[in-house]
């Protein structure tokens, strides 16, 4: 990994907060998912800089779910944390809530979201990142779901190329 000294999972978690307004909607009259992808990669950027120390920049977006509309006028809450960390890339798992404006219920779960991050210097090379140090057994619950979704994400990847070398175009 590195000889970096590792950082506790709540030491670059944060939360991003953002009011819904007429300008973020689609023509259904919700929120654009995309407007809400801005804000997940926004606060998983957060995170990942927080936590690498330095710039690093979104290398994929492993999954994005959408549980639930967003509206005018609700207060989105984004919270991001690393989950799991390599050599220079991180996961930053990522939950979006939404605050209904004219209801007095608890947030609504809307989002979630998988990214990947990879720390870089200022010639946009690769740097190490420290390694995350879950705080208690959820977050190590993540980090190993993190290792599976990585585990995934290369094999996924070698059996394209693959398939690519097979099938060239």
């Amino acid at each position: 990994m590195t000889d970096l000294p590792g950082k506790p999972t709540a030491a670059s978690r944060t939360t991003l907060s953002h009011i819904m307004t007429h300008n973020d909607v689609n023509l259904l009259g919700t929120v654009h998912g995309g407007v809400i992808m801005k804000l997940v990669d926004d606060a998983a950027g957060a995170v990942a800089g927080r936590h690498s120390g330095g710039p690093a920049v979104t290398a994929s977006m492993d999954e994005m779910v959408f549980l639930e509309p967003v509206k005018v006028g609700d207060l989105v809450h984004v919270r991001a944390q690393v989950n799991w960390t390599g050599r220079t890339s991180m996961e930053i798992g990522v939950l979006v809530l939404a605050e209904r404006w004219n209801e007095s219920t608890p947030p609504t779960r809307v989002g979630t979201a998988y990214l990947v991050f990879a720390a870089v210097d200022e010639q946009g090379r690769p740097r190490p990142v420290p390694p995350v140090i879950p705080d208690n057994d959820r977050d190590r619950r993540r980090y190993q779901e993190a290792q599976i979704r990585r585990t995934h994400r290369l094999a996924r990847r070698r059996e394209i190329l693959e398939l690519r070398k097979q099938r060239p175009d």
